[in-house]
């Protein structure tokens, strides 16, 4: 029963996290950033665009531009990303709406690209941590990683400069410029906030349950681990897996271990830098024989 109350007292506090983290990049962008014409990257930098140029509700485009991504997201990371990313989005969406009645902070536009910038990374980062996304991007991206060369950090942002280049175009270059720089305060932000500096991560579960954990791994992330017998001085006999990720997969991975070994020991390490296709499964995942 204290096991029951602990993962609802858990899931409670992740989602006041989860909401916390909207109504913060909520305020980022309307606060700071739109007023100014800055962009946030990806659907909802797409979404801004479309909301200037047409004057439609932004929090509405930003739902609706990101259902088939968060649909891919769902594919990929399970049942757990999609309801967190739907309370988040809905959130976000809302918070949007009600803070574009309230005046910026500020109209000066360095200010507004740093301040925002780092408000935003602060709400996205929350958000990714407690297990959802506000932005479909990101999802997509780690499906495309698995299939290419490029990693996802790499992936969107070369989505991003397309986005910043047609938004050069249409508001003048300055303002691209303005919104590549909050690009890369907010990303740096997000990293800290979520998980460290680093786009990949590799995790250590130590387990006595370590081919059924490595096979629903295989099954829900499409990620491969590499098995590690050990000893420990008091618990005995013991297996290590090691597993390369990205910072979004983190959470479901948690979530997986959690749901099959509450006994397990799972350790986050930083990656600086990934040689060979670890991270990589191009192969389609199929039934695995339980």
């Amino acid at each position: 029963m204290s096991v029951f109350k602990n993962k609802k007292a858990k899931n409670l506090i992740s989602f006041i996290l989860l909401t916390l983290g909207a109504i913060i990049a909520a305020a980022a962008l309307e606060l700071f950033l739109i007023p100014c014409t800055i962009l946030d990257g990806g659907i909802t930098g797409i979404s801004i665009i479309i909301h200037k140029l047409f004057h439609i509700p932004l929090g509405l485009l930003v739902i609706g531009l990101n259902i088939p991504f968060v649909w891919i997201g769902y594919k990929n990371l399970g049942k757990n990303f999609l309801l967190r990313t739907i309370y988040a989005m809905i959130i976000f969406s809302i918070f949007i709406e009600y803070f574009s009645m309230f005046q910026p902070f500020t109209e000066e536009i360095l200010l507004a690209t740093v301040f925002g910038g780092a408000t935003l990374g602060i709400g996205v980062g929350l958000i990714i941590h407690f297990g959802g996304c506000v932005d479909g991007t990101e999802s997509v991206a780690i499906v495309i990683s698995k299939k290419t060369s490029l990693s996802v950090g790499q992936i969107v942002l070369i989505f991003n400069l397309i986005i910043y280049t047609v938004a050069g175009f249409i508001f003048g270059f300055d303002r691209a410029m303005y919104s590549l720089l909050t690009y890369f305060i907010t990303f740096n932000v997000i990293d800290f906030v979520s998980e460290g500096m680093e786009q990949a991560k590799a995790a250590m579960i130590i387990t006595e349950k370590g081919t059924d954990l490595s096979k629903e791994i295989y099954k829900r992330l499409g990620r491969t681990t590499t098995t590690i017998k050990g000893k420990g001085l008091i618990s005995g006999e013991k297996e290590v897996l090691y597993c390369v990720l990205t910072r979004v997969e983190i959470f479901e991975l948690r979530h997986i271990v959690e749901e099959m070994d509450e006994s397990a020991f799972i350790t986050i390490l930083e990656v600086s830098d990934i040689i060979g296709n670890h991270m990589k499964s191009t192969k389609k995942i199929r039934k695995i024989k339980s």
